[in-house]
């Protein structure tokens, strides 16, 4: 048997959606604004996992355009049922102010990595919808129910109306089957039938420290729901010395082996040595992760192993162990003709116009659009930091003719919170590697005048950066073998769900490539590699 180290999936992968097909595992993660939509993995075993399928790719599916900062696909929810997968999915549109503008849709697929249907509308009462299909053959949306009238909880309660799949809409009464518990906020709804009971499983307490899972059951799929009375299933709230926090918004898996699992949602704070314990609790760049316990059933109830806390090693279920390949390379030569799975842009796909592996073969080519502030059009490609130290390297060929053009290696958590270290042009220097960073809005140059000048006949720059945890530093080379570190060092938690704006935030960091001209010339940057390598 098998040892299980948590969490199961590193960096932004939150609100993890478990689904079994067969002797298959699958996990559908949220990804926000960033494009294609849903991140979707595989695993035989429930500790190695590759990632498998985007299946959110085409604009027809899926148009953040203009969406906010943490906007866009909340909490996807995977089932598998009547030979085929089933991916419910929320696009939110406005998350400021007294309304949640959020929209559910329903798309399917035989295959989890084929192309999957146009979306069908369900509804946009509320977000984190869950589709349940009951033994009987009928099907159920369940989703948080929005109250957007001021002096009330927003979140109102639990939401349930059937599907019908011949019509492809809901159907029938529409009732709020279960208020939640005192913790509030309730979220995240999952049905499972199991003993002759229903157990609606959410999330509670907000998806910072305070967050947990709680489940309920009843005999009766309209309820009433009568709540765990050890409830909640799984918190990191009253365990702060847990090195992994924020524990909740989880589902359950039943293995072929008949064996129970949950995943959950999780983030790792960075360390603080001499600060206080509890206030506040810490910063997660790597964003909030997919950790798994193993489950056991008493009295109809299901607890975690061990407690109802999270554990940073389990004992995997009764099966053998089936590794994968790796699904990137630590170095990306960029000589195939589509982009790794592992590379997104935001809110839009770009199409060859914007980004392309044709234009100059062997490079990626990156045509300069709007500003790193943007939430329209921006040729920005980037991966997730899955790790507390690495370093992350690319080489690029740039000729800019004005300061309204740049290009480079972006360390990015939103459009208010990023930093670049750009090639670009000065109207006496000529062309400059300089660094810009933006701190909740606040806008800095801090090289100051000590720009880096790059010298004529350099057709390649070299960038890198490296991350150390706490801290993470820019470096440059003109030859690929000579390195010069910029005299910046740039902090890490800034780049943290628990830092912008003082929290509620929902992603992670990204580090990635970049190309602006925001004179409208679109003048392309080429990038020859990209190297992501843990420390």
């Amino acid at each position: 048997m098998t040892t299980i180290q948590n969490p199961i999936l590193t960096g932004f992968h939150p609100d993890p959606s478990i689904c079994r097909a067969g002797e298959d595992y699958y996990i559908a993660v949220s990804t926000f604004e960033w494009f294609p939509g849903v991140g979707i993995y595989h695993s035989k075993d429930l500790k190695n996992w590759r990632l498998v399928s985007r299946p959110l790719n085409r604009l027809s599916q899926l148009n953040m355009m203009g969406n906010p900062d943490s906007g866009g696909i909340w909490a996807p929810a995977l089932s598998y049922s009547d030979g085929k997968f089933w991916l419910i999915y929320t696009d939110v549109k406005v998350t400021e102010g007294q309304w949640k503008d959020s929209h559910n849709y329903l798309v399917t697929c035989d295959t989890i990595d084929g192309e999957w249907s146009e979306p069908i509308h369900l509804n946009s009462s509320g977000f984190d919808p869950s589709l349940f299909h009951d033994e009987d053959g009928r099907k159920y949306l369940v989703n948080m129910y929005w109250d957007h009238r001021v002096g009330n909880h927003n979140f109102y309660g639990i939401v349930m109306q059937e599907y019908d799949v011949a019509q492809q809409k809901l159907v029938g009464k529409s009732d709020i089957i279960f208020k939640g518990t005192d913790i509030m906020l309730t979220e995240a709804p999952h049905l499972y039938k199991m003993n002759g009971y229903y157990y609606l499983l959410t999330a509670e307490g907000g998806t910072k420290y305070d967050h947990q899972a709680t489940i309920a059951r009843s005999k009766d799929i309209w309820g009433p729901y009568e709540v765990h009375p050890e409830n909640p299933l799984i918190t990191s709230f009253p365990y702060p010395r847990n090195p992994l926090q924020k524990s909740g918004h989880a589902s359950i898996v039943h293995t072929h082996t008949d064996e129970w699992f949950l995943v959950h949602l999780t983030g790792r704070p960075l360390p603080r040595d001499g600060q206080p314990l509890l206030d506040p609790r810490g910063f997660c760049p790597l964003g909030r992760e997919t950790a798994i316990q193993r489950l056991e059933w008493s009295n109809d109830w299901p607890y975690v192993v061990g407690g109802n806390q999270p554990a940073l090693e389990i004992e995997g279920p009764k099966i053998d162990e089936v590794k994968w390949k790796p699904d990137y390379a630590t170095k990306d030569d960029f000589d195939t003709e589509e982009l790794n799975l592992h590379f997104q842009s935001l809110r839009i796909p770009l199409g060859e116009d914007i980004v392309s592996l044709k234009d100059k073969p062997g490079h990626l080519r990156l045509y300069g659009k709007e500003s790193l502030t943007s939430k329209f059009t921006q040729a920005y490609v980037a991966r997730r930091w899955q790790h507390f130290n690495f370093t992350a390297e690319t080489k690029v060929s740039f000729d800019p003719k004005s300061f309204q053009q740049a290009a480079g290696l972006v360390n990015y958590y939103n459009t208010q919170n990023w930093t670049a270290l750009q090639i670009t042009q000065h109207e006496e220097k000529g062309r400059i590697l300089d660094l810009t960073t933006c701190d909740n809005f606040t806008f800095a140059q801090p090289l100051n005048g000590d720009e880096i000048v790059i010298p004529d006949g350099t057709e390649y720059v070299y960038l890198r950066v490296e991350v150390q945890t706490n801290t993470y530093k820019y470096s440059y080379s003109f030859d690929g073998v000579n390195w010069s570190t910029v005299p910046v060092t740039l902090e890490s938690y800034k780049l943290s769900d628990d830092y912008i704006q003082g929290g509620g935030f929902f992603t992670g960091a990204f580090v990635g490539m970049q190309c602006q001209d925001t004179s409208g010339q679109g003048l392309p940057a080429d990038f020859d590699y990209f190297v992501y390598e843990a420390k």
